[in-house]
């Protein structure tokens, strides 16, 4: 094990998924063995000053960049920190929290890249860019039934942030290791969870899987469902691989394999071996089934933090 914590960064605007994928990697891990932070808890201002200041909370003026970036290189080090807590239900601060950092240190947020010093603390950035449409879809359902929003007060919410977003959230994309895209085939915004396809952009600023091998060998069995292809993301030439939500358990197992045999410790992680917290989501009607795109998700991510781990 290394002398010190292994920090992946999430980053991405509000409601844009970081805390499901949050979760689900720690789950992979194993939770004992995860420390997760939310840089959303340093906000400078409560709900009530915001509104009273004109100010949102996506806006750095409204956070403590400082103490974050301070916080993570004490975490990096392995020390300690005391955190603050931001309840989004009362929109006010519960008191700080004592943290001791784990094997794994997840950090996500909506600032998590802000400054050269915290980018500077990540072994692994990602950063997640589903479809606008879509991420308003899912900040309505989500502020409404946990946060106690109205449909209104969400929909203006957002339009009064899209500025502050266009500056300050969507430009950290440029220093993430991989962008994720889930969005819903055909354009719709309405389907379940279960039927979004995945988008990963793969930068070449960490070295990724050599996924051309399985995908351009003879009797290859992914088809449509499964494509890597060449592209280019803010002017610069990445490698993209596209997984569709309709893909079946033959058709990513080869991507699964080839994961789980090339990083040490990684197979046990794997859908394969007969885990069975891989990739789950949670239908509209309760039911809990599996989506392919979510568990190759996980697995390249949970990849490059156990390769993170023994590299060092």
């Amino acid at each position: 094990m290394p002398d010190r914590p292994i920090i992946l960064g999430i980053v991405g605007d509000s409601a844009a998924g970081k805390t499901t994928l949050t979760r689900g990697i720690a789950q992979i891990l194993g939770e004992e063995n995860v420390t997760i932070i939310c840089t959303d808890d340093y906000h400078r201002y409560d709900r009530k000053q915001r509104a009273d200041l004109g100010i949102s909370a996506l806006h750095p003026d409204c956070n403590y960049l400082d103490i974050i970036q301070q916080h993570l290189s004490l975490l990096r080090t392995g020390q300690s920190i005391l955190k603050p807590i931001y309840n989004h239900s009362t929109g006010a601060f519960d008191p700080p929290e004592y943290i001791k950092p784990s094997k794994f240190v997840i950090v996500e947020g909506l600032l998590g890249y802000s400054t050269r010093g915290m980018r500077n603390t990540y072994d692994v950035k990602v950063y997640l860019a589903p479809p606008e449409d879509l991420r308003a879809t899912w900040k309505i359902r989500r502020d409404t039934r946990k946060r106690g929003y109205t449909e209104e007060q969400v929909k203006e919410q957002l339009r009064q942030r899209q500025p502050d977003s266009e500056t300050f959230i969507r430009p950290q994309r440029q220093w993430a290791d991989v962008v994720v895209s889930f969005y819903p085939s055909n354009g719709e915004t309405d389907q379940d969870n279960l039927l979004l396809n995945v988008r990963l952009i793969l930068r070449p600023t960490i070295p990724h899987p050599d996924f051309t091998d399985i995908l351009d060998s003879d009797g290859n069995h992914l088809g449509s469902a499964v494509r890597l292809e060449l592209d280019r993301d803010m002017g610069k030439p990445v490698d993209v691989l596209g997984v569709d939500g309709h893909a079946n358990a033959e058709q990513v197992r080869q991507l699964e394999r080839m994961l789980c045999s090339e990083v040490p410790y990684l197979g046990k992680f794997c859908s394969v071996e007969g885990n069975d917290t891989l990739g789950k989501v949670v239908g509209t009607t309760g039911e809990t089934l599996q989506s392919y795109p979510l568990a190759l998700t996980q697995l390249l991510i949970t990849y490059h933090m156990l390769r993170a781990m023994h590299i060092q």
